[in-house]
């Protein structure tokens, strides 16, 4: 059933145990992820920056580390506000092993019943 609520009868509802262990993690945990990759990518921007300052002799190493440190606010933002995508809604059951009570390999001797 996808989306929305409803009723679960007794007949249809599942006892067994849910796996939890690929649960995505929570909100805020993502969030801050997301926060800390934001701050690296802002804080390379002022070496970038720094180091365009120091190499001013050599202008094409400078214009190359000004190049570098222009996208990279564009870049930080993009990369803070993607989300994950979301997992599909089916539930990870844990599926039990069947054991086998004889072996497959037997012999079958067919016989007529009239005989």
């Amino acid at each position: 059933m996808a989306g929305g609520g409803g009723v679960v009868k007794g007949s249809e509802r599942d006892d067994t145990p849910v796996l939890i262990t690929e649960a995505e993690p929570s909100y805020d945990e993502q969030f801050a992820a997301r926060k800390r990759k934001y701050m690296i990518m802002m804080g390379l921007r002022l070496p970038c920056l720094l180091l365009a300052g120091l190499t001013y002799q050599i202008p094409w190493l400078a214009l190359g580390f000004v190049a570098l440190s222009v996208p990279l606010p564009w870049a930080a933002v993009l990369i803070a506000n993607d989300r994950p995508p979301r997992k599909s809604e089916q539930v990870n059951r844990y599926q039990r092993e069947a054991k086998a009570i004889e072996s497959t390999d037997r012999q079958v001797i067919d016989s007529d019943p009239r005989e």
